[in-house]
Order: C-alpha cells, then sequence, then structure tokens
C-alpha cells in the first residue's frame, strides 16, 4: 500500500460580531473569524493537509477567494469536494490529526461534534479524526486574540 502524508495550515483574523466557525460547528463567541467563505480555519487546514497530501495543490487553488461562487460558502462543502477531488484521483483517507490555536472560547465541550461531522464528510470512523487544542499561553496573534490557527495532517492511501 502507497501511504501519502500531508499538512495544513491556515489562520484567520478575528473581530467582533461575526461567527466563529470551527471543524464545521458554531461556537459561541463574542468574535468571529474574518474569511472570504464562513473562514472554518480547522477544516481549512485539513483541506490544504488532503491535497498536499494526494499533491493537488492547495485550497487556494481549487476554491479561490477571487471566485464570487465561494462568498460566504461553509467549508463543510470545501471539505467534501476536497474529499471528491481525492476519490477520483484514487485516494481514501487514513486519518487526521489536527490542533487548533487560540486563547479564547474554550472548544474542549466542542471537540466531539467536530469529530462527528469531519468524520462524517471523509467518510472514515470517529476515531480516525484528532481534534486538538492550545491557547498558545497568551503569547503571539493567538494570544492577544487578534486571531485564530490550525494545523493538521493527513493521510491518506490508495482506495
Amino acid at each position: 500500500m502507497s501511504f501519502r502524508i500531508g499538512y495544513g495550515y491556515d489562520v484567520h483574523r478575528l473581530e467582533a460580531g461575526l461567527p466563529l466557525w470551527i471543524g464545521g460547528v458554531k461556537i459561541p463567541h463574542e468574535k468571529g473569524a474574518v474569511g472570504h467563505s464562513d473562514a472554518d480555519v480547522l477544516l481549512h487546514a485539513i483541506c490544504d493537509a488532503l491535497l498536499g497530501a494526494a499533491a493537488l495543490g492547495d485550497i487556494g487553488m481549487h476554491f479561490p477567494d477571487s471566485d464570487p461562487a465561494f462568498k460566504g460558502i461553509a467549508s463543510t462543502v470545501l471539505l467534501q469536494k476536497t474529499f471528491d477531488l481525492l476519490k477520483v484521483k484514487g485516494y481514501r483517507v487514513g486519518n487526521i490529526d489536527s490542533t487548533v490555536c487560540l486563547q479564547r472560547p474554550r472548544i474542549a465541550p466542542h471537540i466531539a461534534q467536530m469529530r462527528r461531522l469531519i468524520a462524517a464528510h471523509l467518510d472514515v470512523e470517529e476515531d480516525a479524526v484528532s481534534v486538538k487544542a492550545t491557547t498558545e499561553e497568551q503569547l503571539g496573534f493567538t494570544g492577544r486574540e487578534e486571531g485564530i490557527s490550525a494545523h493538521a495532517v493527513a493521510l491518506i492511501h490508495p482506495l
């Protein structure tokens, strides 16, 4: 079997009054992420990890922020489209490991729901999806609550 791995990273600025979507879940918070789509930093990092593993470029290449068709789009749709691209190329997902970096809010109560949603979109068992969170100890732009970032790695293999 020919396993392949990919790495994804994404970052978005936070701004008051916007919705905060992480892992396909709307998180109650006074700030939300700024972006062309729903700005779901976790799903964007996962999409990039999957696309990278399959050598299919990156999320900006497939879903450019210059295209009005993607304005305000749910990142779950982008995740599904990414998964479809993998299947066409003959791959399936082995597992995902990801970390969300933000000072607040605490997302631990929402992680199980995120894992279920991501697993369902990628046609894998829930235990093949790991979502973790860290605060970065009040350091940098995430620590100052100016932004949010996420890292993801993906393992894929032939169908």
